[in-house]
């Protein structure tokens, strides 16, 4: 008997089988069951509805909410030989129409859709004519309340289900943690509980934390050490523009992207990014998601993000190809305080009318904003925390993240810890609401202005801290947070230090506090990018194929990699096919492709052969 999905994987894409729980998913969606995937970043998410929606009769609805991801895989498809269309803000409503009036007379097996279209009169009136093969949510995590994202806009996909009840959907998303994965299938009415999980796990991505004062000396030094596509992700447009202009009189090949240029702008800095024209890309969080680049080796936060979901989101953007790559957190106190004015800012939110809805999510976001900060801040395995916030078991250690390739001792640090505690305690009794840098400020003596003004020179805790600096301080706060022996406590447009039953008993000595010191670092990640899978002699056929790449990539019109793969080069490099058959052997390459292209990169290959007799 066929396996119908397996033969659709090799024709289109060319690969000889499923990856990790890809099969799961496109069983029980392709069983008509409501269904939930958690897959990471670079697991596959898209093949888990294109695969079930080519087998199967009618057009599958997919729900996504960036306009770069909706253009990115419909020309992908497209590459492919497959119908797909989209639905986006900046299409007139005669473009609209006609592309709705395709999708039901014109055999289409893709409808990309933003969720604020998808609400639309126009579309809603529309849909109820389509042979509509199932519901795909991209993204999903953005219809939890209790995600990191919410939108709004996603709670709208609900009447869909309404107009068309017997459909089933499809839920994807990156980043849930287990309360929100419930609050996805209940936001989705799933008629049974029914989620597979992939491990969070990216064992080619090495996790690194710098702390610096010096942010752009410290992403120039690693620029510099370094070969390969990078994005360079900073908080605001403003840095995006401000951070490319140094870097290009640094004499660097970089761009920018935020939400605030127009789609012209945006569709040629993304191209110029993708087909390797520009090595860098400085963005925003509005870049990224649904970018179907494989070969990116660094992906550089110049800032802290506000969470753990949107670190891991935007971090696995690296090493999609399987490649060694480097994920790096650019850390400094200031970040911390930075969010937290972004967290309260952005409390009267007008989508969100409920004033205890506002605050419920407020309180939810500074605790999404702790455990980021205790990972930037930790000595401990930063893969094991991340995959733990997730909801996963983990090793003590992975021997690839910043902190496992430092050696550390054990310092008694009860004393200090002590110190700061009193402090709080001496604040508060003096009717004071010290946050983390002030007290760190008093604990150390600093003579800033603002304790000077404050009398907070004052106090018998002033100076009491002589050996530590004010970094030194922040940080063991932070463990002492962490430890539940301090807590933060949101007051007016700060959180403050209040005193726990941690407090006491540290007080009372019945708790030791100790934290680790690094030593040395046992060895560096290396920062090169190196690539181990085509040997020496085989780098000038990786050029050459690469270069007939990018000829068929200009003649159409579309970045490289709808061509074929770094990957898929690679595996030719190593293959070297003399026939149409081997060449269909190779990672993918399917029908489509090998009929397309075949020729010509089978002859390249020849002629590479022809001229290195010694090295075939």
């Amino acid at each position: 008997m066929e396996d119908v999905y397996l033969s659709i994987l090799k024709k289109y894409w060319g690969y000889d089988g499923f990856r990790g729980i890809q099969r799961e998913i496109i069983e029980s969606i392709g069983n008509g069951r409501d269904t939930l995937g958690l897959m990471p970043t670079g697991g596959g998410k898209s093949i888990t509805f294109q695969v079930p929606a080519l087998s199967r009769d009618g057009i599958c609805i997919v729900v996504t909410p960036l306009i770069a991801l909706m253009k990115d895989q419909v020309r992908n498809l497209r590459g492919r030989g497959i119908k797909a269309a989209a639905v986006y803000s900046g299409l007139s409503r005669e473009e609209i129409l006609v592309t709705l009036e395709n999708c039901i007379f014109g055999n289409y097996k893709f409808l990309y859709v933003s969720p604020e279209r998808l609400a639309s009169d126009i579309f809603l009136a529309k849909v109820r004519h389509m042979p509509v093969s199932f519901l795909t949510v991209d993204e999903a995590h953005c219809i939890s309340q209790w995600g990191y994202d919410f939108r709004p806009s996603y709670t709208r996909i609900a009447e869909i289900r309404k107009i068309l009840p017997d459909i089933p959907v499809l839920a994807l998303t990156a980043t849930a943690t287990p309360e929100v994965v419930k609050d996805i299938q209940r936001q989705l009415a799933f008629r049974e509980e029914n989620a597979f999980r992939m491990s969070f796990e990216r064992k080619n991505l090495a996790y690194i934390v710098r702390h610096t004062e010096d942010k752009f000396g410290e992403l120039i030094h690693i620029l510099n050490s370094t070969k390969g596509s990078a994005i360079v992700y900073t908080r605001s447009r403003r840095n995006t523009r401000e951070t490319t202009e140094k870097l290009q009189a640094a004499g660097m090949s970089a761009t920018f992207y935020h939400a605030g240029l127009n789609d012209a702008e945006k569709d040629l800095r993304q191209h110029q990014w993708q087909e390797d024209k520009i090595r860098i890309m400085v963005a925003t969080n509005a870049f990224g998601m649904g970018i179907d680049k494989s070969n990116v080796s660094f992906v550089i936060h110049y800032q802290m993000p506000m969470d753990l979901e949107s670190y891991y989101q935007e971090a696995g953007r690296a090493g999609r190809d399987g490649e060694s790559a480097q994920c790096i957190l650019l850390y400094s106190g200031r970040d911390v305080r930075t969010n937290q004015f972004l967290l309260e800012r952005g409390k009267e939110n007008a989508e969100i009318e409920e004033a205890s809805l506002r605050e419920s999510l407020l309180q939810k976001g500074e605790e999404r904003l702790r455990q980021m900060t205790f990972y930037a801040t930790s000595t401990s395995c930063l893969r094991r925390r991340m995959l733990q916030y997730f909801g996963e078991k983990a090793p003590e250690t992975c021997g690839n993240c910043s902190c496992c390739l430092t050696n550390y001792r054990e310092e008694d640090v009860t004393l200090e810890a002590k110190k700061i505690i009193s402090c709080v305690y001496r604040g508060q009794k003096a009717g004071y609401h010290l946050s983390r840098t002030m007290t760190a400020d008093i604990l150390i003596g600093s003579k800033k202005e603002s304790i000077l003004r404050m009398r907070l020179d004052k106090l018998s805790t002033y100076g009491i801290i002589e050996k530590m600096t004010r970094r030194q301080v922040a940080q063991l706060i932070d463990e002492l947070v962490e430890m539940e022996c301090l807590a933060l406590r949101p007051f007016q447009e700060f959180s403050e230090l209040v005193l726990t039953s941690g407090s006491a008993a540290v007080i009372r000595g019945e708790k030791q506090v100790s934290h680790r010191v690094p030593i040395v670092q046992k060895k560096r990640i290396s920062m090169g990018s190196s690539d181990d899978s085509v040997s020496s002699e085989e780098q000038g056929l990786f050029q050459k194929l690469r270069e007939l790449r990018t000829e068929f990539a200009r003649a159409e019109g579309v970045p490289a990699y709808i061509i074929f793969t770094d990957a898929s080069l690679r595996d030719m490099c190593r293959k070297k096919p003399r026939t149409m058959g081997e060449l269909r052997q190779v990672s993918g390459v399917g029908i489509v492709k090998s009929q397309k292209y075949g020729k010509d990169f089978l002859h390249a290959i020849a002629a590479w052969q022809a001229e290195h007799p010694e090295e075939s």
